[in-house]
């Protein structure tokens, strides 16, 4: 049965070059699991390429990733008690999900606050009304310089929120904001995306593998 350690071993093995990055993934794992433990949730943004990847990895923790996550027998007869035959087909094809919120999905709210208000806000404002004290906020910047992103990576530090960046090895000023940092050893933009793939697809993995038994 694979497991949270098996996760990063494999992960290492696959990609030497990202072995660097596992301390601080460990963290940002154990500090998910964690604050979904305690009734938290994991919120995410990012820019470009960076907002697509968001939504990738909102969309692995909120149904399966490698695991089918079945509801229980207790979720399955409460669904059958209440709704008969309709309510078992239902519950089904349910699957267990982790609470992710990506900060980029609100089109109406994104273009009426970049049009009312100030642009560089246009994430802490979601933090900080959407966020509470024991959640986890994952920014991911490639050069880490977004203005955006800085004022979120702020927001999520007075709110009491764990914030963590993934960026690459540029150095970039939000590395000052943020708790942890995960910095894949590149430095061009595209190179950059290309390992975060894997980092965050390890990511979802690890933490999965708490909650559920994973697929091989």
């Amino acid at each position: 049965m694979e497991n949270q350690q098996s996760v990063l071993q494999k992960l290492a093995e696959r990609y030497p070059q990202l072995e660097v990055c596992i301390p601080a993934l460990t963290d940002m794992i154990d500090s998910t699991v964690s604050s979904y433990r305690q009734g938290g949730k994991f919120i995410v943004a990012g820019n470009g390429g960076s907002a697509a990847d968001a939504e990738h990895i909102c969309g692995e923790l909120l149904k399966g990733f490698r695991s089918k996550r079945s509801l229980t027998s207790g979720e399955l007869k409460a669904f059958t008690d209440a709704f008969g035959e309709e309510g078992a087909a239902a519950a089904a094809n349910l699957q267990g999900g982790l609470p992710a919120l990506s900060l980029i999905s609100h089109p109406g709210f994104n273009t009426a606050y970049i049009n009312d208000c100030d642009p560089l806000n246009l994430f802490a404002q979601q933090l900080w009304a959407q966020g509470n004290k024991g959640d986890i906020f994952l920014a991911i910047s490639t050069g880490g310089n977004s203005g955006v992103l800085r004022r979120a990576l702020m927001t999520a530090r007075v709110r009491g929120i764990k914030s963590f960046l993934l960026t690459g090895n540029r150095h970039g000023i939000c590395e000052k904001y943020a708790d942890v940092t995960i910095a894949v050893p590149e430095s061009e933009t595209y190179k950059i995306q290309e390992l975060h793939l894997p980092v965050y697809h390890a990511f979802c993995a690890a933490v999965e593998s708490n909650f559920w038994e994973l697929s091989c």
